[in-house]
């Protein structure tokens, strides 16, 4: 790498994404700045999205629980906690993430710079700071890490205090009584659940024809019951005429000629890429309708030293992924070539009450791609833990092959789904036949254990084969 040039590596934007690329180049001796348009690193996962809604959701549902158990229904009876005061809980772990993050960038010696990023040239980047002194830098290898917000239509008024989106919905300084939420994906399905919880009127309406279409479809059938069952009512098929925000409510015109009014409307309908003021055209590249970036495997750009990690760059959109992404892309910057990939599945976690989590191929997939499989079902309501804890909605399924005994795909639902998860991920990526059902059959799982469905789910499997 040239020592011409300011740095090595220049990343903007301070997300799982960005700071993945960050600490592989730095701990690999090279010279790394990273641009952070807001006052604290971490990105929109920690301030805004990610860890505020999770950190919420578990607020909301130690309440949901104190108010249900027997142990404690006589003292929850009266017990008020207003939706702000929830949100509250958010700010310290944000505060705790925040802090934490910023000492990684100083033990390895990143220099942060606080400001907005934008290209001058292929290897120029001019960041103009909160006082709006400008200064610029040049690097042999720049990553765009500047991660997506909510998709706003111009249409709609986001201006007013009754319509929100899921970057301003933590924002709210009272509990409504109902809510309208327009967008029916991972982000609105967690949204209508810990509103449910809270005891809200719910209206969620989906554009499409089902729920969460990419999950299995029992998994499918289980979040639409247990929304039904919370209280949430479910428009599908629906898409918006217009948005009515008034003083005393907003009304959310459905082209089917339906009328939803509520106290709040979440726009939840669709995200975009950060690349808006980048200058991306005086780097020779350009972004695609939705503000994302296109890349290879190694999230190259068409400009090959300059990159793109995480949500700026399309699908998946996880945090997970996108830190791994930052650890590719800056090992590619480094050697040249990387021999290192995405793994081939990753788990997807959706924090619904209760939660779901999916790794692998669905009955659909398998069904339409003619490979031989059978399932292993293990449910909740039968394992001593979830009897235990009080938790006994859900159940673990296991997609396997029925000659090789491959694990082909696990779908969970219940309490704990998102952890549960990663005991079979680790199996399914082993390889030179280390990936086998018989696994779980032939290893001791703690009791009692929710772990132990991975077990019970292998039994009922073999069981299956004829």
């Amino acid at each position: 790498m040239s020592r011409s040039m300011d740095f090595d590596l220049f990343v903007i934007g301070s997300g799982p994404g960005g700071e993945g690329a960050a600490m592989q180049a730095a701990k690999s001796g090279k010279r790394v700045a990273v641009a952070e348009k807001c006052q604290e690193v971490g990105g929109g996962c920690l301030h805004w999205s990610t860890i505020p809604s999770k950190s919420l959701r578990h607020s909301i549902t130690h309440l949901a629980e104190f108010r249900s158990n027997p142990l404690t229904a006589e003292y929850a009876r009266g017990f008020k906690i207003d939706f702000p005061a929830l949100v509250r809980h958010a700010e310290g772990v944000i505060h705790q993430q925040a802090t934490m993050r910023r000492g990684f960038y100083d033990r390895n010696r990143v220099r942060l710079l606080q400001g907005r990023a934008a290209f001058v040239d292929p290897h120029t980047v001019e960041v103009e700071g909160p006082d709006g002194a400008r200064e610029r830098f040049t690097a042999a290898h720049i990553i765009i890490a500047s991660g997506s917000r909510p998709y706003r239509p111009s249409e709609v008024d986001f201006s007013h205090p009754r319509v929100r989106d899921s970057d301003t919905i933590l924002a709210l300084d009272r509990t409504p009584a109902s809510i309208t939420i327009y967008g029916a994906g991972v982000v609105g399905c967690e949204y209508a659940s810990m509103f449910c919880s809270l005891g809200l009127k719910v209206n969620l309406v989906n554009t499409r024809d089902k729920l969460l279409s990419f999950l299995d479809d029992e998994i499918i059938d289980a979040i639409k019951y247990h929304l039904r069952d919370q209280g949430a009512i479910m428009c599908h098929n629906e898409s918006c005429a217009r948005v009515e925000a008034r003083d005393d409510g907003v009304t959310l015109h459905l082209k089917s000629g339906q009328k939803l009014k509520t106290d709040v409307l979440l726009w939840a309908n669709g995200r975009t890429g950060n690349t808006e003021g980048l200058g991306l055209d005086r780097a020779g590249l350009a972004a695609d309708g939705r503000g994302n970036i296109a890349v290879n495997e190694f999230y190259q750009t068409s400009v090959p030293h300059i990159y793109a990690v995480g949500d700026v760059s399309g699908p998946p959109a996880l945090a997970s992924a996108a830190y791994d992404q930052g650890r590719v892309a800056a090992t590619h910057v480094l050697q040249g070539v990387s021999d290192e990939r995405l793994a081939r599945f990753i788990p997807t976690g959706i924090y619904t009450s209760p939660e779901i989590s999916s790794l692998g191929r669905t009955e659909a997939e398998l069904i339409a791609a003619r490979v031989p499989y059978e399932v292993g079902h293990s449910l909740f309501r039968n394992l001593a833990r979830a009897q235990i804890s009080g938790h006994p909605v859900g159940m673990l399924k296991i997609l396997f092959h029925r000659e090789t005994m491959e694990i082909l795909g696990i779908h969970c639902f219940g309490a704990q789904a998102a952890e549960i998860i990663h005991i079979g991920q680790a199996v399914m990526m082993q390889t030179n036949g280390g990936n086998d059902l018989r696994f779980f059959v032939n290893t001791t799982f703690n009791y009692p254990t929710m772990a132990e469905a991975y077990r019970v789910a292998a039994l009922n499997g073999l069981n299956r084969l004829v």
